[in-house]
């Protein structure tokens, strides 16, 4: 089934206690749709770029069958970069720059062909824009949000306004409790069922995830990473790994849902095993279902 993706595409600056580079492929929107182009092959990525977006990473998004045809590109400046550096326990980073650049103007406008998907990616952006979108897209089967503290302290009306209209919201363990004031996650896993959603997923980094959904709990280790090299993404690469997968089966039954997010577990083991998208270029079904069965 159609999965329509919007976010951010970006440049990223990273530095690792394991190395170093100064500008790669980033950004929500790119993390999503490559993930998740392994699984469905009607990716619909909307975004924005700047005059300065390599040929090679536009090539590379077409080469995975990723749909472009709402990817703006603004001539008028630079594409969004952020430039970071991580802690050698790698839970923590500094952030060094950040340009926001001709995302700062970013108006997500959904093609009219596009406007009937059946799954919705709400990558890692202004809250009103995930709104603007919300209003523009016609009955959707699951609407996925993300969201981050910056957003929570922000934008906590616009937030708490966008979160009434989608399905799911996919946020880590501190996001969850800045939202809800809640110190226990089981509680603030309620008490975000009364601003909206219907299934809550709670990422733990090393120690899993969470999916709260139909009254029940269910908990995931993460996949034990040998080398982790950089985890920029992963959460991103999470998602489009599980909205892949539920797009692909176009099934949201509770046992179907689990398996969900042991395949975003599965790629975002992936992703931190290389710099920024890098692992994510080279991989086939069957390294993924491999992985998958281990797993399991």
């Amino acid at each position: 089934m159609s999965l329509l993706v919007i976010g951010s595409v970006a440049y990223d600056g990273i530095e690792t206690p394991f190395g170093k580079t100064e500008r790669i492929l980033g950004g929500s929107a790119t993390y999503i749709s490559l993930t998740s182009s392994y699984f469905t092959d009607d990716v619909r990525l909307v975004g924005v770029v700047g005059h300065d977006f390599a040929k090679e990473y536009h090539d590379l998004l077409k080469s995975r069958d990723i749909d472009l045809e709402g990817l703006q590109k603004d001539e008028s400046g630079k594409t969004f970069f952020w430039k970071g550096r991580y802690h050698y326990d790698l839970n923590n980073r500094d952030t060094l720059d950040t340009q926001l650049n001709v995302f700062e103007k970013f108006d997500p406008v959904i093609p009219d062909a596009w406007k009937n998907s059946k799954y919705v990616a709400l990558g890692n952006i202004e809250p009103s824009l995930q709104s603007k979108v919300l209003e523009q897209v016609e009955s959707p089967q699951l609407v996925v949000m993300d969201t981050m503290n910056f957003w929570i302290e922000g934008a906590p009306d616009a937030l708490r306004e966008t979160l009434k209209g989608v399905d799911m919201l996919v946020v880590n363990d501190s996001e969850a409790r800045e939202l809800t004031d809640e110190p226990n996650l089981i509680r603030a896993a309620e008490k975000i069922a009364q601003m909206g959603p219907e299934h809550l997923i709670i990422k733990k980094g090393e120690h899993g995830a969470l999916l709260f959904s139909g009254g029940e709990i269910f908990s995931a280790p993460a996949y034990p990473v040998l080398d982790i090299f950089d985890p920029t993404g992963a959460g991103d690469t999470f998602m489009g790994g599980l909205l892949g997968w539920l797009s692909y089966t176009d099934d949201l039954t509770p046992l179907n849902m689990r398996r969900a997010v042991i395949f975003g577990s599965v790629m975002a083991s992936f992703c931190v095993e290389q710099f920024g998208p890098e692992r994510l270029k080279n991989l086939d079904v069957a390294t993924i279902r491999g992985r998958y069965n281990e797993f399991k």
